[in-house]
């Protein structure tokens, strides 16, 4: 009787193999002969669930993003507000182990995605979809009275992801002056800074 494989199993475990290697060893390291070697099968299995390398670190990143959503969505449940906007900003910055090594993922497609249209493709749909949501709770919040509307939202939206980016960054290359605790403190505090002054 031949043996029944699931194509599906398979796959999930390729981009999980891709996955490990791209954290451990960098993107650089994660050719389709070490990928193959990570998760157990021959280069010829491969090409049986992805068209080539690209394909493969495509699913990774998509994986990985699917994975955040997730978490994201069961944390935002019942939120709203300035409340689901601080926890989507603090979600996305590496304070623990897990989200450090999101993070360093995410870094090691961005100079990828300059070169691969695909990659690149993904990397902007992911980051409009960001910052929608945070427009969106940016708005919320303001109908709400928790933070002040002198500010055009969409500039405020801009200034909170790429401190999210930049401080991320920083987190990873230099953790001694970023501490976690920094960093989480260094978010709300930009937060504060949007909430109505107190008369």
């Amino acid at each position: 009787m031949p043996k029944i494989v699931n194509h599906e199993e398979r796959r999930d475990e390729v981009v999980a193999a891709a996955r490990r290697i791209i954290l451990r060893d960098g993107i650089e390291a994660a050719t389709t002969r070490a990928i193959a070697k990570e998760a157990g099968y021959s280069n010829g299995v491969l090409t049986h669930y992805f068209a080539d390398k690209d394909d493969i670190l495509l699913s990774a990143l998509e994986s990985s993003h699917r994975r955040i959503a997730d978490r994201l969505a069961r944390k935002l449940s019942g939120l709203g507000g300035l409340e689901a906007l601080r926890e989507v900003l603090v979600d996305n910055v590496p304070l623990d182990e897990e989200r450090a090594m999101e993070t360093g993922l995410e870094i090691g497609f961005w100079g990828r995605s300059l070169t691969s249209p695909e990659l690149l493709e993904v990397q902007r749909r992911e980051a409009a979809e960001l910052r929608y949501l945070v427009v969106s709770l940016l708005q919320s919040a303001a109908e709400a009275g928790q933070i002040r509307t002198d500010e055009d939202l969409d500039d405020v939206a801009e200034r909170l992801l790429a401190l999210v980016d930049g401080l991320s960054v920083h987190r990873l290359l230099y953790p001694a002056r970023i501490t976690e605790e920094r960093l989480e403190r260094l978010i709300l505090a930009e937060l504060d800074r949007l909430r109505p002054q107190q008369r």
